[in-house]
């Protein structure tokens, strides 16, 4: 279905009417398993030499719909679905290291995304060396002989900074290691990494893919343009025989998917990080309308923001739809349908502004999350970022005076007014 249109995949691409009952909508599969037809069937299924279904820990209909889906927007060759952001991220990352290895990552991301490579990682013997994106030569600079990959959000939450994908990508090309791209934020509706240079794309879907905030998961996607065996032994677990599969080699099987078949074969069979068929149901649901409530999210972001950025209590904005915004340029480049619905602002009060604001709002919602129909807002120095030291803070966009915004699809007015009054208080 490649050659449709962006609305018309949203809604059609890994599904169609259930052939034996025709139902119109997808399938919810709530099964663990699933009966082979004869002892030969079952044994190529667990060979890995035809595809089909064996226990829903590694594959379900209603995730693979899902996972085909958000594959198609991307233009990527396949997908796999997991628990969460966070769990997609891990398995990318085990799939493609071992103990001792390393890996560069944008200091500007998600702050759980911090801890869990900074912490979590070290815990497990891998080593991420953080950089300043705004220069995409610093990516450059921090290459050591056992980087495996590059990390980088394509529009950082919280900041609304806006990553130059291109360059960090010819900068991973000639060190002969793949570029993951966070495009949570972004959404393949404003923004598609693999048309930049990008290798693997990942998403928390529990974000603006699933829209309604009432499910978790992540999805793992693999651009097939990566030539894993270009330096032979430097990524065994694609390349070399693999012991659970009888010397089964996932890159020279499978070819331009064998990543994603390696990150389900063995990093959702041994670590387990499965996606539910019920919420696989709900974020491909969601997904059905990401143009409709991506469109009008950006435009109501773009307003809210240019009264934010007017107003007297507030210091700065950072929101990439601002002409005035250092990443203006960047945005028309990567994002030109708009630069997202996620933002920040700098109270002039600090921290117990910041605070203020988040308790005296009465449309928006204060909690942990964002790309939401519904408006939310949030202080990450005092939730999401505060396991953070005050510079890893600083330099993630996240200090003591900043305050998230994620933009719903309220009445914007209603909104402004919302934010206004609690400003005003």
């Amino acid at each position: 279905m490649s050659e449709h249109g962006f609305e018309t995949l949203a809604i059609h691409a890994g599904a169609a009417p259930e052939p034996t009952t025709g139902a119109r909508a997808l399938p919810i599969y709530q099964t663990t398993s699933y009966v082979f037809e004869d002892a030969d069937e079952a044994a190529a299924l667990f060979n890995l030499q035809t595809f089909g279904n064996i226990y829903s820990r590694l594959t379900n209909p209603t995730v693979s719909a899902l996972e085909e889906r958000v594959a198609t927007l991307e233009g990527g060759t396949a997908g796999v679905a997991v628990a969460s952001g966070h769990a997609a991220q891990f398995i990318a990352l085990h799939t493609l290291m071992s103990v001792g290895d390393e890996f560069i990552a944008a200091n500007k991301l998600y702050g759980g995304s911090i801890t869990q490579f900074s912490t979590t990682f070290a815990k497990m013997g891998l080593t991420c060396h953080f950089v300043d994106s705004s220069d995409p030569e610093n990516f450059a600079r921090a290459l050591t002989p056992k980087v495996k990959a590059i990390f980088v959000e394509s529009l950082a939450n919280p900041g609304g900074v806006v990553t130059d994908l291109e360059p960090v990508a010819r900068i991973a090309a000639d060190a002969g290691v793949p570029l993951i791209v966070d495009n949570t934020l972004a959404t393949p509706y404003l923004c598609r990494p693999f048309e930049w240079g990008a290798d693997i794309v990942l998403h928390s879907a529990t974000k603006f893919l699933g829209g309604h905030g009432n499910s978790v998961g992540g999805l793992i996607i693999d651009g097939g343009k990566f030539n894993w065996a270009a330096e032979p032994g430097k990524y065994p677990a694609l390349t070399e025989p693999s012991p659970g599969y009888h010397g089964l080699r996932f890159y020279e099987t499978f070819g331009d998917f064998g990543f994603a078949i390696s990150c389900r074969a063995v990093g959702l069979r041994d670590l387990g990080p499965s996606l539910a068929p019920f919420n696989a149901f709900l974020i491909a649901t969601g997904i059905e309308t990401l143009p409709l409530r991506m469109q009008r999210q950006c435009e109501s972001a773009l307003e809210v923001a240019r009264f934010l950025d007017g107003h007297p209590a507030i210091e700065w904005v950072s929101y990439a739809g601002l002409e005035n915004d250092p990443h203006y340029d960047l945005a028309r480049k990567y994002m030109p349908k708009g630069a997202g619905a996620v933002f920040t602002v700098g109270l002039k009060a600090g921290f117990e502004g910041g605070v203020k604001l988040v308790e005296g709002v009465e449309i928006f919602s204060h909690l942990a999350n964002i790309g939401d129909a519904k408006s939310l807002v949030l202080h990450p120095a005092s939730t999401t970022h505060r396991q953070l030291t005050p510079e890893q803070a600083a330099a993630a966009g996240a200090g003591p005076e900043v305050v998230r915004i994620s933009v719903g699809l309220e009445t914007v007015e209603d909104l402004i007014r919302d934010l206004d009054q609690a400003l005003s208080e």
